[in-house]
């Protein structure tokens, strides 16, 4: 019976160790703009505007990679799913559209 919360502590464990060490960075994010705000600063202006290209390529990418990964779990679940797609695609569909979406968006809003 404690076998079975071992997988599971252990993933919350290494989920809360990623999420805690983003939530502080956006902290810290936020400390350093209230500390230039009370000096009568402001924060520099980013020059870079290919953030939404460069996330989603690298989400696209993944997706892509999960989606040819999880593809032939489809041959063992039989003649059920037309194309061998199945639910589990969802795993890497999700990720490749999402990340199509970050990059139509980047072209969509880019100024002249």
């Amino acid at each position: 019976m404690f076998a079975d919360f071992v997988p599971c502590i252990s993933i919350v464990s290494i989920l809360l160790v990623i999420f805690g060490f983003l939530a502080f960075l956006r902290y810290m994010n936020y400390r350093e703009t209230i500390v230039l705000a009370e000096k009568g600063l402001t924060r520099p202006e980013q020059k870079s505007r290919n953030g939404l290209l460069r996330w989603g390529i690298l989400i696209s990418a993944l997706g892509l990679a999960l989606a040819l990964g999880l593809y032939p779990a489809g041959f063992s679940a039989g003649e059920n799913y037309p194309l061998h797609l199945g639910p589990w695609m969802l795993g890497g569909f999700v990720p490749l559209f999402l990340g199509l979406g970050l990059i139509l968006l980047h072209f969509l809003t880019q100024k002249e």
